[in-house]
């Protein structure tokens, strides 16, 4: 089914008068704008930990997490612990976090498992990275002598590794994965995702759900309020005199993709590709991309690297008046990369015209690609409060191939500006929209129709979850 007739559908659904009785209007989702009940109801949050995250494939970690056998981290969906544990080079596996004796967590937080030993701090009971049994005391006392090691094999949670992402699901028959990340899948081949590893992550608790945390990046709509450092004719008419004018907004291509994925991008309309609202000389031009691209470094810290606008800079006063700065600057940071012997995307028009933009993996990653970067959002629901989410911010890029690299691991953020300008922008907003949300007087959002499709586009394919 297309997203077009999956939409469709979703549309004649939830408007059917059988869907009005089931559901309140405040859980609804029209084309239009969605019931408020969404982002704040207790019932609400408690379906989907009931139908969605029990079903969805999801990102519980990256393998830069568990770079080493035997390392292991954890993940936690709702009320369920999960341990991701680094078996081999070329294995990961995760399992149910519990001891089958009393139920006590096998691992906390990340760590090691020396020995490859996987150790209960309770009684010692002991499996190996596989999660076979090793080490049962006083066996024979065990459902009278019989225990088979079957009975007590840590409990596996069907997972795949791809994009250097290991994902899970805790379905006991889950939708194909290959089904899943179809739509997406080529896209994220093209970008080197497989290849990039950690640069920095940083996590934050914020007073929203977890719906709104993630919608704030599903447009770019929101740039000339929130960011007006990085949009001055939007930032004119916002904020200033002017009636109108080349909003970069505007320029913008949003496709809503099968299974809630969805994409949102310059294409031509990028200084990469060529594009300057006005004409000026070529060195001017170079200065002006990387000034722009700057404020990107600055404010966010990711997805363009000081090193990316060193290198833009080195091309001043080496380019003909006829030169397209953006071009020759792909072209440069090929060689470049290619001398260092360092992944990079494919070199095509499309790959290319998609950097700086948004990609969703539903139901909560959000990628910004850059030449050989990311950025990755993720954002968790809270256990039990429907105004409460946990934020995620990681920089990932790909590195040279004799390049050491960390350990990833997650630095909790309670103070707003050990994150950049941008991110520090965009989160404000976020407990404002929730407290709005609760408001009595609200009932429901409103939704552009092109500029906000990509909200539409999740909530329909959430809706194929929670109906089913």
């Amino acid at each position: 089914m297309s997203a077009t007739s999956r939409s469709a559908a979703a549309d004649k659904s939830s408007n059917s008068p059988a869907d009005a009785m089931e559901w309140p209007v405040a859980w609804q989702t029209k084309p239009e704008g969605l019931g408020v009940g969404r982002y704040t109801d207790p019932e609400f949050a408690q379906l989907e930990f009931e139908k969605l995250w029990s079903r969805v494939w999801q990102v519980a970690a990256r393998v830069d997490e568990i770079p080493e056998t035997g390392d292991y981290t954890t993940y936690r969906i709702g009320d369920q612990s999960i341990l991701l544990v680094r078996v081999d080079d070329d294995s990961i596996k995760a399992y149910f976090n519990f001891c089958p004796h009393r139920g006590t967590t096998l691992g906390e937080g990340c760590g090691h498992f020396e020995g490859g030993k996987i150790i209960c701090p309770f009684h010692g009971w002991r499996w190996d990275l596989a999660g076979n049994v090793k080490l049962v005391l006083e066996r024979n006392e065990f459902h009278g002598g019989n225990l088979q090691d079957s009975d007590v094999a840590m409990r596996e949670v069907h997972s795949r590794v791809y994009g250097g992402f290991v994902f899970i699901n805790l379905d006991r028959e889950p939708e194909p994965f290959d089904t899943f990340i179809a739509p997406l899948r080529q896209y994220f081949d093209d970008i080197a995702l497989a290849d990039m590893r950690h640069i920095w992550w940083k996590r934050a608790a914020i007073p929203c759900n977890w719906k709104v945390a993630q919608e704030a990046f599903f447009e770019a709509y929101h740039v000339s309020a929130t960011h007006p450092q990085l949009e001055k004719v939007g930032s004119e008419v916002v904020y200033g005199d002017r009636e109108d004018g080349p909003m970069m907004y505007r320029d913008l291509t949003y496709d809503a993709l099968e299974n809630g994925h969805g994409q949102f991008y310059g294409g031509d309309k990028t200084p990469i590709a060529g594009h300057v609202q006005e004409a000026k000389p070529t060195d001017d031009l170079v200065e002006e991309m990387a000034a722009r691209m700057n404020l990107t470094a600055e404010g966010l810290g990711g997805m363009i690297l000081k090193e990316d606008i060193a290198l833009l800079r080195t091309l001043k006063g080496k380019l003909p008046p006829d030169a397209n700065p953006g071009a020759e600057y792909v072209k440069l940071q090929f060689a470049t990369a290619a001398q260092q012997n360092r992944p990079m995307p494919k070199m095509t028009p499309e790959i290319i015209g998609k950097w700086g933009g948004v990609n969703f993996l539903f139901p909560n990653i959000l990628i910004l690609p850059q030449a050989g970067n990311a950025v990755i959002y993720r954002a968790l629901p809270h256990p039990t409060d429907p105004n409460q989410c946990t934020f995620e911010i990681r920089s990932t890029r790909t590195y040279p191939a004799d390049a050491r690299t960390e350990r990833s691991t997650v630095e909790e953020v309670t103070d707003p500006n050990q994150v950049g300008l941008i991110p520090q922008q965009d989160l404000a907003n976020l407990p404002r929209i929730q407290e709005g949300l609760r408001s009595r007087g609200m009932r429901q959002t409103w939704l552009a129709s092109n500029q906000e499709k990509l909200i539409v586009n999740m909530h329909q394919e959430e809706d194929r979850y929670l109906r089913s």
